[in-house]
């Protein structure tokens, strides 16, 4: 969202005005008690971009000594929004502006391990996709090991969008080679870059003892995290003596 009409709605002297997304969603629930779902609210524009503040109008909505007189600029009138359930989703709590943060009550939810993945793959996805592609057990089949090779060798979330669309790939190139006349296929570790390709993420490596100039770090992102190794690089200084680089404090 970049416009904050598109939260307030657009005033009647506007050509082609309509309410905001708010007021829609009521309509459409056709009750004044729902459960909304603002998903992904860290991608929303925020600054004035010529349009408004998105996230300024949403802090209308969302702040429960505001929200009990919401006035949409279509409907112009005042509208009690504290009975409405509003369910947010962010990948990124830092792209959320501070006072639009403070509104909220953050529940955070860890993202899958990798051995959930695999259950999860083993139990739905594979089953989906084979069924999309018309693929029955006697033609096709991929191991516990190979998607363990796909989780770890070609998706890096903390989610399973990546793995799925990574299984669809796998099951597409099969599909290929049943055609071209073979009786069955079998993914395995073995032959996985035959159908998935070359490994798309390297995984970070753990020094297992102290190395002299290096250490170990944590990260986390959007897509899950990892380990992140640190290193001190010996410069040197044109006017002599040791040189400090990088961000010291």
């Amino acid at each position: 969202v970049h416009d904050e009409s598109a939260i307030r709605g657009h005033r009647l002297a506007y050509i082609g005005p309509n309410p905001g997304r708010i007021i829609e969603a009521l309509q459409e629930a056709g009750t004044t008690n729902p459960a909304i779902m603002l998903a992904e609210v860290d991608k929303l524009s925020h600054g004035n971009l010529g349009n408004g503040d998105p996230t300024s109008a949403l802090l209308e909505v969302l702040d429960p000594a505001q929200n009990g007189t919401f006035v949409d600029q279509y409907l112009d009138i005042k509208y009690d929004l504290s009975d409405v359930m509003f369910v947010a989703t962010a990948n990124d709590l830092g792209n959320i502006p501070g006072p639009l943060r403070d509104r909220m009550h953050i529940i955070g939810i860890e993202g899958y391990t990798d051995e959930e993945k695999k259950e999860i793959a083993n139990h739905y996805l594979v089953k989906n996709v084979m069924k999309k592609d018309n693929l029955t057990d006697a033609t096709f089949s991929i191991s516990d090991d190979a998607i363990g090779a796909l989780i770890d060798g070609y998706t890096r979330e903390a989610g399973v969008r990546s793995l799925e669309q990574q299984i669809k790939n796998v099951a597409s190139k099969a599909v290929v080679r049943l055609l071209k006349g073979a009786k069955s296929v079998k993914i395995t570790p073995e032959n996985l870059e035959e159908y998935a390709g070359p490994k798309k993420v390297e995984r970070e490596l753990v020094d297992p003892e102290p190395v002299v100039g290096r250490v170990n770090g944590l990260y986390v992102s959007g897509m899950g995290g990892g380990v992140l190794p640190f290193e001190a690089v010996k410069a040197a200084d044109p006017k002599g003596g040791a040189a400090a680089t990088g961000l010291l404090r």
